[in-house]
């Protein structure tokens, strides 16, 4: 297996979904389906079992995504090493980052750090929180930015930020002009979020159940601006972080319950050694994020 075709289908193995892993990375459904098929057939047996929408990994599969997932981290090892021994003054730092956070806050960081610590190289992913954890775990990144806090063992952490969560509904929706709201008002409302694994759809899962409800699913999608989108065309109402860029055909409802906020964190293996230009970013962040806090304690 090439690079190319290990990264297709450990997404695929990790998502479970052909659309969602099609969507992350952005290449068309029917392609990735019929790749998938050219290498059972090159294999001789199938890798996933299918149920309706849903694929999940066979006993053919898990062996083969066990030694995909380590054939991709000694090919990440490799191109690192190459790299190092290229430029050692430069360095890599493998960042992986769920994809709202492309925008922003991605650039601020690598941008600040670059300006102090010369033209220091980064490798760049993007995906689910769930994926970008197995990552980190497997060597496959040295850091992500994820949110919330994974639960895994081994984990480094280190809060950036803190983002208020909102409700963001169609303009001629019935809540659209209201200050604030609780989530359990919402209990008969679809809802439009992000795919399983996303960091998104755990925060709305955890929420709705700490309302009593388990909210119903219209629209799944891998990135905020899409879920924005498809709320402002009236297809459900989404909870959101405020930070994020809202489509003005949106309208946006504070939330009254408790936990209505999102933590942005950093996090890398607690059992791996990190090289020198890693651990100067992780430093960085740390004072980046002292220095945002300081700043907005100024301006309340």
């Amino acid at each position: 297996m090439r690079g190319s075709e290990l990264e297709w289908f450990t997404t695929l193995a990790e998502l479970e979904r052909v659309s969602a892993a099609a969507e992350q990375l952005h290449i068309a459904q029917p392609t990735l389906s019929r790749m998938l098929g050219r290498l059972e057939r090159d294999l001789g047996v199938e890798l996933f079992d299918r149920r309706g929408k849903r694929i999940a990994l066979n006993d053919f599969g898990r062996i083969y995504y066990e030694h995909a997932r380590r054939a991709m981290a000694e090919l990440n090892a490799a191109e690192q090493a190459i790299a190092d021994r290229a430029n050692p003054a430069k360095g890599v730092v493998r960042l992986s980052f769920l994809h709202s956070f492309g925008g922003v806050l991605v650039p601020q960081l690598i941008s600040g750090f670059r300006r102090g610590s010369g033209r220091v190289a980064f490798t760049l992913r993007q995906g689910a929180a769930e994926v970008l954890t197995k990552q980190v775990l497997d060597g496959v990144a040295d850091l992500a930015i994820v949110s919330p806090r994974p639960v895994a063992k081994d984990i480094g952490w280190r809060p950036l930020l803190r983002q208020s969560l909102v409700l963001a509904v169609p303009l001629d929706h019935r809540l659209a002009g209201a200050r604030q709201v609780c989530l359990a008002d919402l209990a008969d409302a679809e809802f439009v979020t992000m795919h399983q694994g996303f960091g998104m759809r755990r925060i709305l899962d955890e929420l709705a159940a700490a309302a009593g409800f388990r909210p119903r699913i219209a629209f799944e999608s891998s990135d905020t601006d899409t879920v924005a989108g498809l709320v402002a065309a009236g297809l459900g109402v989404a909870v959101l972080p405020l930070e994020d860029a809202m489509p003005p055909s949106l309208a946006i409802v504070a939330l009254t319950d408790a936990g209505a906020s999102r933590e942005v964190g950093l996090i890398w293996s607690a059992t791996a050694t990190p090289s020198d230009a890693v651990r100067r970013f992780r430093d960085f962040t740390e004072q980046w994020a002292r220095r945002r806090s300081d700043e907005r304690a100024l301006r309340r």
